[in-house]
């Protein structure tokens, strides 16, 4: 049971990954605003905690399920280095908007973690 953990959370590692290099891939410009990582880091506060709340109280395979989409592809579809990164070279360009990136992304963060904390309650498993 304990290695069906660690590969569901390797596998889904590498789709989390596989996405987030997908999105920035498609939304970010070189030097321009980094819309991706801010893309990413807004769906992931949201499908973390969608998934907290579904898998509240799961056991056997539906807790290793959640293990696979929270720890191992939200986890790594998500990135708060490159958050911080992305800040200060905006930041050398423009404070205004790089101020702008990090209020975004906080307050963003932060209403997208509600909203997944509401609907996931009324879908719990």
């Amino acid at each position: 049971m304990r290695k069906s953990i660690y590969l569901g959370i390797g596998l889904g590692g590498g789709l989390g990954s596989s996405l987030r290099y997908g999105v920035s891939s498609l939304l970010n410009s070189p030097g321009g605003f980094p819309y991706g990582t801010l893309a990413v880091n807004l769906i992931g506060c949201l499908l973390l905690t969608l998934l907290y709340e579904i898998f509240l109280h799961s056991t056997g395979k539906a807790k290793q399920l959640h293990k696979a989409l929270a720890t191992g592809m939200i986890g790594s579809f998500t990135t708060f280095s490159a958050f911080s990164a992305e800040s200060v070279q905006l930041f050398d360009r423009s404070p205004m908007l790089a101020c702008y990136y990090m209020i975004a992304t906080i307050v963003g963060g932060l209403g997208m973690t509600m909203l997944g904390h509401l609907w996931g309650r009324r879908w719990r498993i």
